[in-house]
């Protein structure tokens, strides 16, 4: 019985003391604009947008130096390149960065001395590099 008479006297000097409360007000409400120079602030930290990819046709025609063949492989099934240092087979597509463009190459054919790369209309004959 005291128990019960604690718990009712406990819940009436509650709700008298919620009502004697006053009610709280923000001085400083937080907000935030995001333009196109800030940073997200949904994005994590240190993160940072992929550069964008070069229009189909924009940008300059890339120069054969631009590439270092250093090894071909020509398995009858197959035909393997390394084109600058990545392991690419014949139809396969990689994005080649220039300063802050990106540009999307094709391999189009592996030959014996020799590799030849496509971007849109440019084919570009890159050599193997003997040492």
């Amino acid at each position: 019985m005291k128990k019960l008479l604690c718990l009712c006297l406990m819940t009436c000097s509650s709700t008298v003391l919620a009502d004697e409360t006053p009610t709280v007000e923000l001085k400083h409400k937080s907000s935030f604009n995001v333009g196109e120079s800030e940073r997200n602030p949904f994005w994590p930290i240190g993160w940072k947008p992929a550069p964008k990819l070069a229009k189909s046709g924009a940008g300059p025609a890339i120069p054969p130096s631009s590439f270092v063949v250093s090894s071909i492989t020509l398995d009858p099934k197959a035909h393997y390149a390394i084109i600058n240092g990545r392991t690419m087979g014949e139809g396969q597509q990689f994005g080649l960065q220039l300063g802050t463009q990106i540009y999307q190459i094709t391999v189009k054919t592996i030959s014996d001395g020799h590799v030849v790369l496509l971007r849109h209309d440019q084919e570009i004959v890159v050599p193997l590099r003997r040492k």
